[in-house]
């Protein structure tokens, strides 16, 4: 998926997936205004035509492999 950099607050837990209700990880911020939030399997299904109406995608589907923050990583 074509992946835009937007100023846009990051994607948090309560923020869930438009179609399942899911943990959303892409906010599609649609050419007519507006957005649409996905999960990461329902933004795979749907990239062809998303991408025909996005005006942006802001994908943080990375966050679901990388590793966790430990307290102890912070205290370096």
């Amino acid at each position: 998926m074509t992946t835009v950099l937007t100023p846009a607050s990051p994607l948090t837990a309560a923020d869930r997936c438009d179609r399942c209700g899911a943990q959303a990880y892409l906010r599609v911020v649609l050419m007519s205004g507006g957005d649409l939030l996905f999960c990461a399997h329902h933004g795979r299904k749907f990239e062809p035509e998303l991408k025909k109406i996005a005006a942006e995608i802001q994908d943080e589907t990375e966050r679901l492999t990388a590793g966790p923050v430990s307290a102890s990583d912070d205290e370096t």
